[in-house]
């Protein structure tokens, strides 16, 4: 059964849903994040360049969290998961780097592994699947459009400047040909988004707040 199914709301910008480390059972990280006292310049968009799994139960994506924070610790021998946020093919919304919600929350930033060179200024999302010909579901393409939208208002970014792909920064596939080649619509519809809530860069103000709970329990 998949989580639209079980009732697992979809993930929007002005009530976000993202579970947390606890929730997903992450493993303590070798060494806490370090959290710079300012917010991102950019969003940067990867793959997992993992398999492109039909699963879309809850249960999967907390599996695909561990299994990510397991090949960054022990394969690549980082203190935790790299990215800060990750995204399944169901459209599940997860913590990855650990203080990360928090430090969004606070408009700041808890630094990753996932950007060589540019991770003191980044936040990073990564998407479950390999992105080389397979196309993007439905469900993580409207829950990552989202999830852009709630990071520009929390960092008053404008989407067609901050949102990038990893590649545009070194040397890799990452986040594949078909999803790099639909950046310039996500940053659209991202821009749409922002302007159909009211919360366009330069007028988040009244709105911002009230798209950052309290990320205790659910999120």
């Amino acid at each position: 059964m998949g989580p639209r199914a079980a009732g697992l709301p979809p993930f929007r910008a002005d009530a976000p849903q993202v579970y947390t480390r606890a929730q997903w059972n992450a493993r303590s990280p070798k060494r806490a994040a370090e959290i710079l006292d300012r917010p991102p310049d950019h969003i940067v968009v990867h793959h997992t360049a993992s398999a492109n799994s039909k699963d879309r139960s809850l249960g999967h994506a907390f599996d695909l969290s561990r299994q990510i924070q397991k090949w960054h610790m022990d394969g690549n021998g980082w203190n935790d998961s790299g990215q800060q946020l990750t995204i399944s093919r169901g459209g599940i919304v997860m913590e990855g780097r650990n203080q990360s919600l928090a430090a969004i929350r606070a408009r700041n930033l808890a630094v990753g592994a996932h950007v060589l060179h540019h991770n003191q200024h980044t936040i990073g999302i990564e998407n479950e699947g390999t992105y080389t010909g397979a196309k993007v579901p439905r469900r993580l393409w409207d829950s990552l459009v989202e999830v852009c939208a709630w990071l520009c208002l929390a960092y008053n970014l404008e989407p067609a400047e901050a949102i990038v792909g990893h590649r545009d920064y070194n040397s890799t596939s990452c986040p594949g040909d078909v999803l790099y080649a639909r950046l310039p619509e996500l940053r659209r519809s991202v821009a749409d988004r922002l302007n159909g809530s009211g919360g366009a860069k330069g007028s988040a103000s009244g709105l911002v707040t009230s798209i950052l709970p309290s990320f205790d329990g659910m999120g």
